[in-house]
């Protein structure tokens, strides 16, 4: 008891230091991940974080306080337990925070000893037992065999990416005895492999890359943490700036102006130097004209602006410095080389943290490190056995690394990468600077990216406008940028083959301030003109694009534009595009082999694909319904206008099957017929998470119709089924329509084009009597004559849920409009009406009329292509006076004349709700015009108003022109086709410019 009392104290004091609550709500909830993706395992924190925008595909996550429990009453809990994020995001953080709050007694009380050690710390060791790990890490504990025997114990291995040996697994020298001491990576592989302290729980903390060191089938649990959210974000500026919420609000718009650079803040360490850096620039400019300075926006622009706050000691937790300003650059210079040095041949041998053993070998005087500078740039952690030195962030030793390099390829004679100076002779900056690029490009683990980024950077005007006299010579760049640009645009000039090195490259040649390749890129992109344009060099610049440019912020667009191998050479890039268009490529079943191979990744983050109007068979269509399979992120799906036949339908209703993902479905025009439509009638009965099925233009006929609706007797999940244009016919029909009386789950169901006469409406509409779901009904171009007016009247008396009905151009006729009519006057539900080209006339307009007087629900009327006339345009007009709710009336060909547009205008008058008015292809003529003109000056509530190729003449369209002085509501007009000649259009277009500026007119 005493000893665990003791053991709880001093974690206490050591983990309760600086430790603030408040930011850390984020730690609280770490992501439940499965193992490592390919991209963790291989590319640099920073690459990770700009490919997949700082956002993992996860969907489960995990409260601090259950990391170490069963997942399930029937699982047990695991005893390895990996934690992994990118640098800076918060691991270290997140370990204090446990500790801290387990040992105040807060969570985990079943764990009885929680110890946590550093990799740091062991990196002090060269051999070392179990029990003395225990001992010399805490010793306090003088009875460690009780630990390394007993249960109840967690083993915290905080940092394994700052080990000094690589972990070797599959070489361990197996060791029980806890007592023995032996290599320090033998004894950790061992511990994690089970041969000694079995009965602790171990939780290692790691960087990504570092973790893949451990085999899988090791890890019990993996998790990740996650990055900062759009609140976080804020909340973190806000603390950074606690005395100047303005500044905060100013950084923070700055950071999101900027796509890459928001991205990377969500890493906190990141945004910590980032907002330093906006906030020093932000203070400054003021005093200074905005022509000398200007925001930064690449990497390399923003460490500068930190390095010239660290060196200038304009630091928001310092007081300034009195040392001479000279003297100051001096001593400042001296330690940036210093330190430089270190962190270069730090960076080349993956070391991260230095002992004081290391700074002495790099010449480092320890008492600079006392400087305020170096305090700005170093963190140093004392322990009473070592004190231990780490760059703040990876990317702080990374910029100190290339500053060192930068100056010291001006004057080295070797090749800087080999420390020893024994190499081939190397003269001249350009050389070193062709030699980083090219190291960089061939080192398998992508370390060195950053670094080259970096260095890029140093030759921008930019940069070098911001750092000469302090740690840049004024103008020496110009010397050398041009060549260097050459040499980076020559590594893009390779083949299609593009990875994420050329990425690297496009980067740097951003970070050196040379664009023009991208802006052409995206300016293609912008305007839909990629076709044709797509060289090597080109495709690198899209595929950096595909990460950095708002243009793909909400879709993806390449359509029209890729071959097999430009599509190939970008998949690493298309993996982590959320919403895809690849339409009308011309593409073949071999890319969807590709396709398929980059859905079926773990990292795939692509969540909506079309694939449409290409050249896709059978076989395309089996490579994707393999990835689907096992693919975790795509919701939506459109495969319309291709080749892929029931047995292309058959695969895709089989992964359907298995597949609990996908929400949308487009296979119309795919020619699946009756066998297809079959097949994704069986799927429909075991899954439960589609939700939008589009068939149209199948050729599934009455039997297919009559499969899909036995499953729909099933399924609760399809909100939306289109079948149009399938010769469903009336037997399809009335197989839906049983359907519909149990299925209250559909929302939508599209069945226009499909042969329905009165028999097969006859059926839908009794079973909408009884339906309580469906939404939204499409029988437009069907054959349904005077007598399915009763029946659709029966239904829309009887169904309160439908709020769109749509029965263009059928053969309603008066009779049937009438019944349509009389039944408006009860529904309440109806909010939409579509009755174009029915061969309605006056008497039903008239009825329609007298619904419109008490219908307080239907907001849109369609009654185009009816030849109601004035008569029939005065008695909805009458009504337009009372009605509160009607906001859409569509009259085109209505054979509306002068007389109708009078009585019209009359109502507009009066009326309020109208908001879009279509009389196009009528007659209404120039005393029309004049009466709607008069109208037009009081009305305010109309937005969209269409006259087009309605005789107005030249007079007409003046007079409606002038009235839009009045009119502070219309946003569009048209007037086409109303013989007003080149000179009258312009001169009207002039009139509502000056009268209407944020009027759009048609002239």
């Amino acid at each position: 008891e005493p000893m665990v009392q003791k053991h709880l104290e001093s974690l206490q004091s050591y983990y309760g230091n600086g430790l603030e609550t408040g930011p850390l709500q984020r730690l609280t909830n770490l992501l439940l991940v499965e193992g490592l993706t390919d991209i963790q395992q291989k590319e640099h924190d920073i690459l990770q974080i700009e490919a997949t925008k700082g956002l993992r595909n996860v969907s489960k996550s995990i409260p601090l306080e259950k990391l170490f429990l069963p997942l399930s009453k029937v699982s047990i809990p695991p005893r390895i337990s990996v934690t992994i994020g990118v640098a800076g995001i918060g691991k270290s953080t997140l370990v204090k925070l446990f500790v801290y709050t387990w040992a105040k007694g807060e969570i985990n009380r079943d764990i009885i000893f929680v110890l946590p050690v550093t990799f740091r710390e062991l990196n002090t060791y060269e051999k070392l037992s179990a029990e003395r790990l225990i001992c010399s890490a805490f010793p306090h504990i003088t009875e460690p065999n009780c630990i390394s025997a007993g249960g109840g114990t967690l083993l915290i291995l905080d940092g394994l990416d700052e080990f000094k040996t690589p972990l070797d697994f599959s070489n361990t020298v197996v060791c029980t005895d806890p007592k023995k001491e032996i290599q320090v990576d033998n004894l950790i592989t061992n511990i994690i492999r089970g041969n000694l302290l079995q009965e602790a729980s171990v939780w290692v903390t790691s960087r990504p890359t570092a973790a893949s060191q451990i085999p899988g089938g090791l890890v019990d649990r993996m998790t990740e943490i996650r990055g900062f959210r759009a609140a976080e974000m804020k909340d973190f500026l806000d603390e950074m700036f606690l005395d100047n919420r303005d500044l905060s609000g100013q950084v923070l718009h700055h950071i999101r102006a900027n796509r890459s650079l928001h991205v990377m803040c969500t890493v906190p360490g990141f945004c910590w130097i980032s907002g330093s850096s906006i906030g020093y620039y932000l203070k400054n400019s003021t005093d200074q004209s905005q022509e000398t300075t200007v925001a930064p926006k690449t990497l390399s622009e923003i460490y500068s602006y930190y390095f010239k706050m660290a060196l200038s000691s304009d630091w928001p937790e310092k007081p300034r410095e009195t040392l001479r300003i000279e003297q100051a650059v001096n001593n400042s210079k001296k330690i940036v080389g210093s330190l430089g040095r270190l962190a270069f041949y730090g960076l080349l041998k993956k070391k991260y943290v230095f002992y004081e053993q290391d700074m002495k070998a790099y010449g480092i005087d320890l008492s600079l490190l006392q400087s305020s500078l170096c305090s700005r740039l170093l963190l140093k952690e004392e322990m009473q056995s070592f004190t231990a030195y780490y760059f703040f962030h990876l990317t702080i030793q990374e910029f100190l690394a290339a500053i060192y390099y930068y100056t010291a390829a001006k004057r080295a004679i070797f090749d800087l990468f080999t420390e020893s100076g024994m190499s081939w002779p190397k003269l001249g900056f350009l050389n070193h600077f062709k030699s980083a690029v090219q190291r960089s490009l061939q080192a398998e683990d992508r370390q060195l990216d950053i670094f080259v980024r970096f260095l890029s950077g140093l030759l921008s005007p930019q940069v070098n406008k911001l750092l000469s006299g302090w740690l840049l010579v004024k103008d020496e760049h110009n010397s050398f940028r041009s060549q260097a640009i050459s040499f980076l645009q020559g590594c893009l000039n390779t083949d299609y083959v593009i990875s994420s090195r050329a990425v690297n490259t496009m980067h740097c040649l951003h970070e050196i301030q040379h664009t023009e390749i991208a802006k052409t890129v995206e300016e293609a992109m912008k305007n839909e003109s990629l076709s044709g344009m797509l060289t090597p060099v080109n495709c690198s610049a899209l595929a950096y694009l595909l990460q950095v440019s708002d243009v793909c912020m909400e879709e993806t667009n390449l359509s029209n534009c890729l071959t097999y191998n430009v599509c190939k050479s970008l998949l690493s890039q298309l993996l982590f595009c959320h919403n895809l268009r690849l339409d009308n490529n011309q593409f073949k079943d071999n890319v969807m082999e590709l396709l398929g191979s980059v859905l079926s990744v773990k990292d795939c983050q692509i969540q909506k694909l079309s694939l449409a109007e290409n050249q896709i068979s059978n076989k395309g269509a089996k490579a994707l319904a393999r990835s689907l399979m096992v693919n975790r992120s795509l919701t939506t799906l459109d495969l319309r206008s291709n080749s892929i036949g029931p047995t292309g339908a058959k695969a895709l209703a089989d992964a359907l099957k298995k597949n609990q993902i996908l929400l949308s479905l487009n296979l119309q025009h795919n020619a699946i017929k009756e066998d297809g439509a079959t097949f994704l009638a069986e799927a429909l009965l075991t899954n439960h998470r589609l939700m939008t099925l589009h068939l149209q233009k199948n050729a599934i006929g009455a039997h297919g119709a009559r499969k899909i609706a036995e499953a729909l007797k099933q399924n609760c999940s399809l909100k939306e089924l289109i079948l149009s244009s399938n010769s469903v016919g009336d037997n399809g029909s009335v197989a839906l329509a049983e359907a519909l009386k149990v299925n209250h789950s559909l929302q939508s169901l599209d069945l226009q084009s499909n042969s329905i006469s009165s028999t097969g409406v006859t059926a839908l509409t009794a079973a909408l009597c009884s339906n309580k779901g469906l939404i939204n009904l499409n029988l437009r171009e069907n054959s349904i004559s005077k007598e399915g007016g009763p029946a659709i009247a029966h239904a829309l008396r009887t169904n309160s849920t439908l709020r769109k009905l749509d029965l263009a151009a059928n053969l309603l006729h008066d009779e049937g409009g009438k019944a349509i009519a009389l039944a408006m006057k009860e529904n309440r539900a109806l909010m939409s009406l579509h009755l174009q080209w029915n061969f309605i006339q006056a008497k039903a307009a008239t009825a329609l009329a007298q619904a419109l007087r008490s219908n307080g629900s239907l907001a849109s009327l369609d009654l185009q292509e009816n030849a109601i006339g004035d008569e029939g345009m005065a008695a909805l007009s009458a009504a337009l006076k009372v009605n509160t709710t009607l906001a859409d009336l569509h009259l085109q060909v209505a054979s509306v004349g002068a007389a109708g547009a009078q009585a019209l205008a009359e109502a507009l008058v009066v009326n309020k709700s109208l908001k879009i008015l279509d009389l196009r292809g009528n007659s209404i003529g120039m005393a029309g015009a004049k009466a709607m003109a008069n109208a037009l000056k009081v009305n305010r509530s109309l937005r969209r108003l269409n006259l087009q190729e309605n005789s107005l003449g030249m007079d007409g369209a003046i007079c409606i022109a002038t009235a839009l002085k009045g009119n502070h509501g219309l946003t569009y007009v048209n007037l086409q086709g109303n013989c007003i000649g080149q000179s009258g259009a312009k001169m009207i277009s002039d009139a509502i410019r000056t009268n209407s500026p944020n009027c759009v007119v048609d002239v």
